[in-house]
């Protein structure tokens, strides 16, 4: 029997198959060649699976080739990844720039890791209804930095319902992950989004100002419109994981379609002559955000919220 693994528990996955969903394990040591992760299946995932006699609950035997997946580094586990979900049409980042705070830095992660894993990405904004005039200003900023360089950008309320139809039809027929920090309000979006799911939702911790963790474990949901979100738990700290220094450019859209052009085939575009990302960034074409973030990631400190 085939089925898709819509609820990942840890030890045990929810598969569905037609109109019914099943509870099954992993038979034996599962392992997939080639990835060393903390759990070998993702919520996305298509598999094979045996029911047990009697039991009423399944044993998955075989898994199918994926699209792509993403993975995120175990913080605490350096050595250690964990793939957040698998078979992706596009991932979908909900940031805010207060209450809590969204890093450029974790959102460059973010793009970067989506860039590495060849799956589309786009920004949205959430808590609208809180910003000031100057919380406005600050959101076009962040806005024409990710939209020069090809992200699309959504500004959203999830508590007032504004623009949240935008939202929709970016999901029509796609399966696409949501992701973001505890408390940027993912779960409340998806409660605007799927009013019968009543997903818990939680305020934001007042003395650390960062979310408190509501969504355990990654699970997706059909939409009436067709296509599936995939909600995954609030991410703390975003680690960079599998991508060598000397390819980490070609994940930055705007380095990436300049490098060429510089004098030099193995260049870092750090310190050296005749750098074409260098002279972007001099003239302005290059956002100082952006290419900090390279920098971090480039020099190992690619860890911080």
């Amino acid at each position: 029997m085939q089925g898709l693994i819509t609820k990942s528990t840890g030890s045990w996955y929810q598969v569905r198959c037609g109109e019914d969903t099943i509870d099954c394990r992993i038979k034996g040591k599962f392992r997939i060649k080639g990835i060393t992760t903390t759990n070998p299946l993702a919520v996305g995932d298509v598999v094979d699976f045996e029911m047990e006699p009697e039991q009423g609950t399944g044993v998955i035997t075989n898994l199918h080739q994926r699209k792509n997946y993403i993975i995120r580094k175990a913080i605490n586990l350096s050595r250690q990844a964990q793939i957040i979900a698998a078979n992706l049409d596009r991932a979908l980042l909900v940031v805010t720039l207060a209450s809590p705070r969204t890093s450029l830095g974790f959102i460059d992660r973010f793009l970067v890791t989506a860039e590495a894993y060849d799956i589309p990405a786009c920004l949205i904004f959430n808590k609208l209804d809180l910003f000031s005039d100057e919380g406005l200003e600050i959101l076009a900023e962040y806005q024409a930095i990710y939209e020069s360089i090809g992200y699309p950008c959504y500004s959203v309320s999830a508590l007032a319902g504004t623009n949240i139809d935008e939202v929709q039809q970016l999901l029509k027929d796609k399966v696409t992950l949501f992701s973001g920090h505890s408390g940027v309000g993912k779960s409340s979006l998806i409660n605007r989004l799927l009013p019968d799911l009543d997903l818990r939702t939680h305020m934001v911790s007042e003395w650390s100002d960062k979310g408190m963790h509501t969504t355990t474990f990654a699970e997706m949901f059909e939409l009436p419109q067709g296509g599936y979100i995939i909600d995954t738990p609030g991410i703390r700290e975003l680690g960079v994981i599998d991508i060598e220094k000397e390819i980490l450019s070609h994940f930055f859209p705007e380095m990436r379609e300049r490098m060429n052009r510089c004098r030099f085939n193995n260049c870092r575009h750090i310190n050296e002559p005749g750098c074409a990302v260098l002279q972007a960034l001099e003239q302005g074409e290059i956002s100082p955000s952006r290419y900090d973030s390279y920098l971090s990631i480039y020099n190992g400190n690619d860890t911080r919220a």
